[in-house]
């Protein structure tokens, strides 16, 4: 009895369903993964070759840092499935002090 799981009744249906999704995690998986390698290449390529001032290039690789970030929580981590709520919540939490920490700081150095 402790080794019972929970189907639908046929196997083969829930096993097909699972293969199904498990393929198109890892396709999302993986056009993640080089839209990340290709945003990289794109920040090396900004200070690299690029004769912009580094007013232009450091928030711009900031940013793509940011989306990259992004990426990697909800596609790598799986912070888009159900059942993540708890983590979400400390996560975006632990964002929310860092920035206000750092407006703070930000704040009392230059006033």
């Amino acid at each position: 009895m402790a080794n019972q799981q929970p189907t639908s009744g046929n196997p083969k249906v829930d096993l097909e369903y699972r293969r199904r999704k498990n393929s198109e995690e890892m396709r999302y998986q993986v056009i993640t993964f080089s839209l990340m390698i290709f945003l990289t290449l794109i920040a090396f390529a900004a200070v690299g070759f690029s004769d912009f001032s580094s007013w232009f290039i450091v928030p711009f690789i900031i940013l793509l840092a940011v989306v990259q970030v992004i990426f990697q929580l909800y596609y790598f981590m799986h912070m888009s499935h159900k059942g993540h709520e708890a983590p979400q919540l400390f996560l975006y939490s632990g964002v929310l002090v860092g920035a206000l920490t750092l407006l703070a700081f930000m704040t009392i150095v230059w006033w």
